[in-house]
């Protein structure tokens, strides 16, 4: 029998949030018994006749309703665009109805993350508003909590809301050892949380 997974879902651009998707599934890689599956989501046209194609060109796939639906919990990234997560995330759980009809996500563990350019650019409200439509869909919101040490002594991302990530002003700033620990320690707190749930 298949391991349960956690659906690690993220949008990025400039390439941070797929870096923090990384880090997260090696969090989850860590627990027993329990699989990451990271997956993306197409960007967003203004042409209304732009489709992406089926399988991305590189990188993970795109993430079905399948996907989340059969999943053990979901992990959430986004950039931040204006204290919100972006479009093309916004889209994809705009698309979701037929799970929140159907229940499919009550009482799953959910959790999310971002990348800013500045450090104060939208990270808490881009954090607490991507968790709206996963509270809608009835899962059980996760956080970071101060028993992490690196919680207290980052001086870039990280909150008690989610991972975080600060790219700098040109989006190539690495993820630091700080902010490393952080996402990993996310995904560990998801995927044993979903484990005890799934019993």
């Amino acid at each position: 029998m298949a391991n349960p997974y956690i659906v690690v879902l993220y949008y990025s651009h400039h390439g941070s949030v797929a870096n923090m998707a990384q880090q997260i599934a090696r969090g989850i890689e860590q627990v027993t018994g329990i699989e990451a599956r990271i997956r993306t989501v197409p960007a967003v046209s203004a042409n209304c006749e732009a489709v992406a194609d089926e399988i991305p060109l590189d990188g993970p796939l795109y993430c079905s309703m399948d996907d989340l639906q059969h999943c053990a919990g979901l992990i959430m990234g986004s950039p931040t665009r204006f204290g919100n997560m972006a479009a093309a995330m916004k889209y994809f759980i705009d698309g979701s109805s037929s799970l929140w009809l159907s229940g499919a996500m009550i009482d799953k563990p959910a959790a999310v993350f971002t990348s800013t350019s500045s450090l104060h650019g939208g990270q808490e409200s881009t954090l607490l508003t991507m968790m709206l439509p996963l509270l809608h869909h009835g899962m059980i919101a996760v956080g970071i909590p101060y028993s992490e040490g690196a919680l207290m002594n980052t001086t870039s991302g990280g909150t008690p809301y989610g991972a975080s990530h600060m790219a700098g002003k040109n989006s190539d700033r690495p993820l630091d050892v700080d902010e490393s620990s952080l996402c990993q320690a996310l995904g560990k707190r998801v995927a044993n949380l979903a484990l005890r749930l799934t019993k």
